[in-house]
């Protein structure tokens, strides 16, 4: 026999879980509530054709899908059957109209060259290298040769320590799209506080300089060195929170801003450190990928399966506002890197995040996500007396 007691208890739990699930962020609008309003990123460093598969897809530079009221639109999907785990998206560097994809992990150290209308340019294989968990890639221009350059980061970690240390594959970009296997720099990588699973590679357009987004509930932001060594391990140093289950991350083609995208949206970040948007996201069945537009007016998302499109999501006015002039802020010296770091006249600045929890993750996320537990909790209590 169930006490009075013991039933007001029960519904004061399932009460709390309708609240909390009514009040999460982005609950009916898809945006989760993201770590908040200061995200630092900073640092130099001198880092600097015949068609494959089986296109199914429709003509070159027509999208695929309408405008939502969003002005989001598909822009292509992608349309070799290979690609059914998109987990990385870059755009060429220096081919028009080219993106570049590859797979999640299970399909080895191969990437795609994907054309504007969806269909495989070339396939690329990486000499010597592995495909653990591949989860991001990247591309940037060498500073002193102009050259570009592709990045590969076998970052997964659903253990979060089960591997002693993590790759980045460092790749000239090819000259020509031609199905090929190219020879790759491989970088191995520690984390100064342990292991983490990580979804996020971000590359600055002018100083070469890595940066790893951790995917967990209390996301950081690490920071590689400023020179890599391929000898040795290189250690990764956390400079800021990130939000809350970051599933990838990128720079914008000038370095002004950032973007970090989880499974529900995207925040940019001015590269200084201050937030200067969210942005809403179409609802993906597993958001895996973001990118800048070449003319950094647009972002560019990606999501895992068979024929996965690729929408482009116009960026607010107050992010293309804040874009330019770039300011040339002085190092701040709150979070500042280990000795060897730092950049004069970067653009680019390390800021310790103010006001928030030690984790990185906003304490109403965190009050919020504690409440869902309780009502959960209380739903489960109820069913199973209920049973009795």
């Amino acid at each position: 026999m169930r006490s009075r007691a013991g039933d007001v208890l029960i519904r004061g739990l399932i009460a709390a879980g309708v609240v909390a699930v009514t009040l999460l962020p982005g609950a009916g609008t898809g945006a989760w509530g993201e770590a908040g309003a200061r995200n630092p990123v900073g640092g130099e460093s001198d880092q600097g054709g015949g068609e494959s598969g089986n296109p199914v897809g429709g003509e070159s530079g027509n999208p695929v899908g309408g405008e939502s009221d969003q002005g989001e639109r598909v822009l292509f999907r992608f349309a070799d059957e290979r690609i059914t785990e998109s987990s990385g998206l870059a755009l060429s560097p220096s081919h028009d109209d080219v993106y570049y994809t590859h797979n999640d992990s299970s399909a080895g150290p191969v990437f795609f060259a994907v054309g504007g209308d969806g269909r495989t340019r070339a396939t690329f294989t990486l000499r010597g290298a592995d495909a653990r968990d591949w989860e991001a890639m990247a591309a940037s221009k060498d500073p002193k040769t102009g050259r570009g350059v592709l990045w590969f980061a076998d970052i997964g970690d659903n253990f979060e320590g089960a591997w002693p240390d993590i790759s980045v594959y460092k790749v000239q970009e090819p000259a020509s799209l031609r199905d090929a296997t190219l020879p790759a720099v491989r970088y191995r990588f520690r984390y100064e506080d342990g292991g983490h699973n990580a979804e996020g590679l971000m590359v600055h357009p002018r100083t070469g300089r890595l940066h790893i987004v951790s995917k967990e509930f209390s996301g950081s932001i690490y920071q590689a060195p400023r020179r890599l060594r391929a000898d040795r391990v290189n250690i990764l140093r956390r400079i800021g929170p990130a939000p809350v289950m970051a599933t990838d991350a990128a720079y914008a083609p000038d370095g002004s801003s950032f973007v970090v995208r989880t499974y529900f949206s995207a925040t940019v970040y001015s590269a200084p450190g201050e937030q200067l948007a969210k942005v809403d996201m179409p609802q993906l069945e597993q958001a895996e990928s973001i990118a800048y537009t070449a003319d950094g007016t647009a972002l560019l998302t990606g999501t895992e399966g068979s024929r996965s499109p690729v929408y482009r999501v116009p960026l607010p006015e107050e992010v293309l506002r804040a874009a330019a002039p770039e300011p040339t802020p002085a190092a701040s010296g709150t979070a500042s890197e280990a000795p060897g770091g730092g950049a004069e006249g970067s653009g680019e600045r390390v800021e310790a995040e103010p006001a928030q929890d030690d984790a990185g993750v906003p304490f109403s996320a965190v009050a919020l996500w504690l409440a869902v537990a309780v009502g959960a909790t209380g739903v489960i209590v109820f069913i199973a007396r209920r049973a009795r």
